[in-house]
């Protein structure tokens, strides 16, 4: 019964149920009430905060990866790149990742490499940055000044397509043909008997100091090239060059 035909009721009976009538009435609107506080929020005290309110916020500060393929053009490769190289500008892609920097933040790096392996390179630096693998920089050799990984004695920038030739000889390098990738070259030198670049890496020649950015048989970043059938430098016999994984294995 609702408030209105309590009331109706009311004036149809006699004057002794009237008390037993408002007695009614009170109870009808207080179990409206009751009602209306039991399921409106706004009217509830505030409880403890719950996950849903905080997910926003935790996310907001986790980064994460970001990758894209885009092609290259000539002007972008800068001295990277001349006529008589083995590959032309269209045969290479420009990749743009997510890293992780030695100031454990999130930084994005561009790097070039032949169009025919962009996608796996790119699956390979999300690896690095789902495990934590500090780089120093990923820059294009093109945006470098010229000759700048040789006058640099800390010189760690991490690259890929570079057309030049193997040092101290006339064999195009792997990285001529976008197929070759240098990693934090400092932690990682190029070592041949006495001879080690870059040249202020000598301390890193011993790989037992198992630095953060050095490369380690069996880590997540040699676990990572192996899915994706790249050699590492730091496996050859006759010298080694930690810092180097290619296609090709050369």
């Amino acid at each position: 019964m609702d408030s209105f035909s309590v009331l109706w009721w009311a004036e149809a009976t006699s004057e002794p149920r009237r008390g037993i009538v408002l007695l009614l009435v009170l109870a009808a609107c207080t179990g409206s009430v009751t009602e209306t506080t039991t399921t409106s929020p706004a009217s509830t005290a505030p409880g403890p905060t719950t996950p849903a309110s905080t997910t926003p916020s935790a996310t907001a500060s986790t980064p994460t990866f970001e990758g894209s393929i885009d092609d290259v053009e000539q002007d972008r490769l800068g001295h990277s790149w001349h006529p008589g190289c083995p590959v032309e500008p269209e045969d290479l892609d420009l990749v743009t990742v997510t890293y992780i920097g030695f100031d454990d933040t999130a930084h994005s790096g561009e790097i070039v490499v032949h169009s025919e392996h962009s996608r796996a390179v790119m699956a390979v630096f999300e690896s690095l940055f789902d495990n934590h693998y500090p780089i120093e920089s990923i820059i294009p050799i093109g945006d470098l000044p010229e000759g700048a990984e040789d006058d640099d004695p800390e010189y760690s920038n991490t690259s890929g397509f570079h057309c030049r030739a193997v040092a101290g000889t006339a064999r195009w390098s792997q990285h001529a043909f976008g197929l070759a990738i240098d990693l934090n070259p400092h932690l990682n030198p190029f070592v041949r008997g006495e001879e080690v670049w870059p040249t202020g890496s000598a301390m890193y020649v011993d790989r037992r100091l198992d630095e953060p950015g050095m490369i380690i048989e069996g880590d997540a970043v040699t676990i990572a090239f192996d899915s994706i059938g790249w050699s590492w430098g730091g496996r050859w016999q006759n010298l080694k060059d930690y810092q180097h994984f290619s296609s090709t294995g050369g």
